[in-house]
């Protein structure tokens, strides 16, 4: 039997009563020669709304009820009081019904009055009290109350549009929280398990530390037998009652958060709300008391993205996951994105197809304190030594494994120390160390973020640590390689403690050190000057890669590389010369090829000798180095 069939053999009951109340009323009812009798219904058109269609009373009731009752704490009264509110929701006959018993032909809900009658209770009894503001029906979100400021008994009733949909059996979220929730069930996990046992037992609440546990608290509440109300805290606004009220229809838990993203009142109501319902709370700090009444019970959980759910979205084309710190919502956004991606070109989905779809997902908060650049270059760019080359890679396996290493097997324990890969890259200006760090976020499918220090460095005390604690806290968010780009320039050495400038300096760095070793992401230090740099952070660098000048065989890759296959060149053009001549970086060899380039624009031609020569002229002025003409002649 389906719930629209159980609903409405539940109405048969209800049908009866009015039918009674019907008779009741028509024996005591006068029968003026009203000229207004068309503006109510009379005794005739009574007897023709209860002879069209009754409601059948075939079979029982079935467990829709006895399900709602247990979930929502309802008496066998409260049922009842439910279902005379139903009625005009579901068979139209109720409506004129309900008018012709409340004497008004456009009050056509139940009153409480009317409640109370078709239910045999007396009007002054406690049994009103059932529809008070604190009640199963009322707080529950089962029935409203309207006409507020009419007496109680002449108060209408109304049964929500969801409450209705669910008891006839539709499945669709409630539309006040679209795009806020979606309803998952877990998979069964042993470490979650025992948890559930005590969940069972009467655990209601749990409040778990890490920036996204879904998987495993679905894990938790499927070891219950329920599934998880998945609510994003961030979009959900003050619907907290609608909330628990769509958990409870569906007999599931909530699995909410970060509870940062709430205002300390809804999470004080939805705690409130909750007490019998099995609610995981997770959020990034600890739980601070006066969120609520009931303190939960607090543990930290180190939880790493699940693989499979990167298969059940993508298949074969599902990415490896090392590097990316996605929620389940977030993932199935991402596939979404790189399907219609594919979609739009004709192709199956690839690699580039993921990894835009990975990147869609950045928030933009860190776009207001650093640039985003999207990776363009690739391995084939960078002219470097081998070592310099293997310590790039090195970075890279660091940052595709470190669940497995850090997490699975737990080789940084304790200390509150996070997940971050920190690398740090030095070597004089333009030798590729910026380039490098695009490179790294190009191979992990990831963004390039590189810090704006205008937007960091304050002259007034502490304004830095807070708007460096503001980078670090959005690049949790994004999919991205931060670049602290001249990184001396804030990460710079302690010095001995002669007057105020250098305590509270000190006190930037000691920030720095604490704040880099908790960091859950990549970060990258760039300097020109690496004896600059405070000794504790190069021992908490993972990776330090060094960036020599380049030697004259590099010089010519890079030559050749910097001006590229469209630009056109003449035949006196002599790389191997200019390369074993000018011993110029990566950056500065890239500043000579544009500037030849627009002379040989400007004169109609080729680019050639006379240009490229010109521009290192022009580039030994801009560097400040000696120009000698025997350095320049054949």
């Amino acid at each position: 039997m389906t719930r629209a069939h159980q609903v409405l053999a539940a109405l048969a009951e209800v049908e009866v009563a009015v039918r009674h109340e019907v008779a009741a009323r028509r024996a005591v009812d006068p029968k003026p020669d009203d000229p207004y009798r068309g503006l109510y219904l009379t005794p005739e058109m009574v007897d023709r709304i209860l002879q069209d269609n009754p409601v059948s009373s075939d079979g029982p009731s079935g467990p829709i009820l006895t399900e709602l009752a247990a979930n929502f704490s309802l008496s066998d009264t409260d049922i009842q009081f439910l279902l005379v509110a139903l009625a005009p929701e579901i068979d139209p006959r109720f409506e004129r019904l309900y008018a012709y018993l409340n004497d008004d032909v456009t009050r056509r809900r139940a009153t409480v009055r009317l409640v109370l009658t078709l239910c045999g209770l007396p009007a002054a009894g406690g049994d009103r009290f059932r529809l008070a503001p604190d009640s199963p029906l009322v707080s529950g979100g089962l029935v409203d109350v309207l006409d507020e400021d009419s007496p109680v008994l002449s108060r209408a009733l109304r049964v929500p549009d969801r409450v209705v949909a669910h008891l006839l059996g539709s499945a669709a979220l409630d539309p006040t929280l679209a795009g806020a929730c979606q309803v998952l069930s877990g998979t069964a996990d042993p470490a979650a398990a025992r948890l559930a046992n005590g969940v069972k037992a009467g655990a209601r609440l749990l409040y778990l530390r890490d920036s996204d546990p879904t998987r495993f608290a679905l894990s938790v509440l499927f070891a219950t037998g329920r599934t998880g109300v998945v609510v994003d805290a961030q979009r959900l606004g003050d619907n907290s009652a609608v909330l628990v009220r769509e958990a409870r229809l569906r007999g599931a838990g909530i699995v909410l958060g970060p509870v940062e993203a709430l205002g300390a009142a809804v999470l004080r109501d939805l705690v409130a709300r909750t007490t019998d319902l099995p609610v995981v709370l997770f959020g990034r700090g600890y739980w601070d008391p006066l969120w609520g009444d009931r303190t939960p019970v607090s543990m930290t959980v180190d939880t790493a993205p699940d693989p499979q759910e990167w298969v059940d979205a993508l298949g074969d084309a599902a990415p490896e996951t090392g590097q990316y710190r996605l929620s389940s919502a977030q993932i199935h956004r991402a596939a979404a994105v790189a399907r219609d991606r594919a979609l739009l070109a004709g192709r199956p989905v690839g690699a580039d197809d993921v990894q835009a779809g990975i990147r869609a997902q950045n928030a933009a908060g860190l776009e207001r304190l650093a640039r985003r650049i999207v990776p363009e270059v690739g391995w084939d760019d960078l002219v470097l030594p081998e070592q310099t080359r293997g310590q790039l890679a090195s970075l890279a396996v660091r940052a595709r494994h470190r669940d497995q290493v850090l997490g699975t097997w737990r080789m940084r324990p304790g200390g509150g120390r996070g997940r971050g890969v920190t690398a740090l890259f030095a070597g004089e200006s333009g030798t590729g160390k910026t380039m490098a760090c695009e490179v790294i976020a190009a191979e992990l499918g990831l963004d390039l973020y590189v810090v704006d220090l205008s937007t960091v460095v304050d002259k007034y005390v502490g304004e830095t640590e807070k708007n460096l604690e503001r980078v670090f806290a959005e690049a949790v968010d994004v999919q991205g390689v931060l670049l602290f780009d001249e990184a001396d320039a804030i990460f710079g050495k302690r010095s001995q403690v002669k007057d105020s400038h250098d305590r509270y300096a000190n006190l930037e760095s000691a920030f720095l050190l604490q704040r880099m070793e908790s960091f859950d992401g990549i970060a990258v230090l760039t300097t020109n000057l690496r004896a600059n740099l405070d000794e504790a952070f190069t021992r908490r660098l993972d990776v330090i890669a060094d960036f020599p000048m380049p030697d004259a065989t590099q010089r010519l890759a890079l030559w050749d590389r910097c001006l590229g296959s469209a630009l056109p060149r003449s035949a006196d053009v002599d790389l191997a010369f200019c390369a074993d001549r000018f011993e110029l970086a990566g950056g500065s060899i890239r500043s000579c090829a544009v500037t030849a380039a627009y002379l040989a624009a400007e004169a109609g031609r080729p680019v050639g000798m006379a240009d490229l020569v010109a521009a290192v002229r022009q580039e030994y002025v801009k560097l400040g180095r000696l120009v000698l003409d025997s350095e320049f002649r054949r």
